[in-house]
C-alpha cells in the first residue's frame, strides 16, 4: 500500500506512524537508533518523511517479529544491496527452520513417551534406571540431570549410604519430558511449569499443547519474515 503524502511529497510523523504500525514516538526513537534514515527537517521545525521511511519501518517490523529487535537493527545495518537482503533473511529463515524442527523433534519425543506408557497410566515401581543409564538414555551428561534436580525437575529417589541416584517410572517420564521441551528451546522456568501440570494430572496432551503453541509462533514469525523480505527489496530498489 502506498502511503498518503502531503502536497509536497512529505509524510509527516503521524503520517509515518499510521502507515508503518508505530506510534509517532516509535518512528522517532527508531530513527535515532538508526533504523531508517534521518528525516529531513523543514522550515519549520517539524520532520518530513517520505515513503521510503515508512518501508523502512514496515521491513523492521518485520525482522524485529521474526528475530527479535537487537538482530534486526542488526540486520538492517549490514545490508547494502539486493545480494545481502537475500542473505540476511534467507539466515533468518534458517534459524526458524532449525527452531521448527527442534519443536517437532520434542513432539515425536513425547508421542513416543506416550506410547511407551501403560494403558491406563500404571507404572512397574520395579523399572528403575540409574543416573547413568538415564543420561545415556536421554543422550544427555550426567550433570544436565543434577542440574534438573536443582531446578526441581526430574527429582529422583536417594538410595544408599553413598546417596546413589535411582528414577522411577515417574522420574524418567518427568526426564524425558524435560529433556523433549529443552531440544524444543523451552527455558527452565516453562519446563518447570510443564512438569508441574504433568504432577498435576494434566498429562502429556497439555504439553504437547505447548508445543503447538510454540510452531503456530514460528509460522507467525515466518510470515512477518516473508514480508520483511519484500519490504527490505523495496527499500534497496528505491535507492
Amino acid at each position: 500500500m502506498t502511503p498518503r503524502t502531503t502536497a509536497g511529497g512529505r509524510l509527516r510523523t503521524a503520517d509515518v506512524a499510521r502507515e508503518s504500525g508505530y506510534s509517532p514516538q516509535q518512528v522517532r526513537d527508531l530513527e535515532r537508533l538508526g533504523v531508517i534514515p534521518p528525516a529531513v527537517r523543514e522550515a519549520n521545525g517539524y520532520r518530513a518523511y517520505t515513503g521510503r521511511h515508512v518501508r523502512a519501518l514496515r521491513a523492521y517490523r518485520g525482522l524485529a517479529s521474526a528475530a527479535g529487535p537487537v538482530e534486526a537493527r542488526r540486520l538492517l545495518a549490514e545490508v547494502a544491496d539486493l545480494a545481502g537482503a537475500a542473505a540476511a533473511v534467507g539466515a533468518v529463515h534458517v534459524r526458524l527452520a532449525q527452531e521448527r524442527d527442534e519443536v517437532l523433534r520434542a513432539r515425536a519425543a513425547l508421542d513416543a513417551i506416550e506410547g511407551e506408557l501403560p494403558a491406563h497410566g500404571e507404572l512397574d515401581d520395579a523399572d528403575v534406571m540409574t543416573i547413568t543409564q538415564l543420561a545415556a538414555a536421554l543422550g544427555v551428561r550426567a550433570s544436565t540431570l543434577r542440574f534438573w534436580e536443582q531446578e526441581g525437575l526430574a527429582v529422583p529417589q536417594r538410595v544408599t549410604s553413598l546417596r546413589a541416584r535411582q528414577y522411577g517410572p515417574a522420574a524418567v517420564r518427568e526426564a524425558r519430558v524435560v529433556a523433549a521441551l529443552r531440544a524444543g528451546g523451552y527455558g527452565i522456568p516453562a519446563v518447570r511449569d510443564v512438569v508441574a501440570s504433568l504432577r498435576g494430572h494434566a498429562g502429556i496432551a497439555e504439553t504437547r499443547q505447548i508445543l503447538d503453541h510454540r510452531l503456530d509462533q514460528i509460522a507467525t514469525r515466518t510470515i512477518a519474515l516473508l514480508r520483511a523480505g519484500a519490504d527490505i527489496a523495496a527499500v534497496i530498489e528505491a535507492g
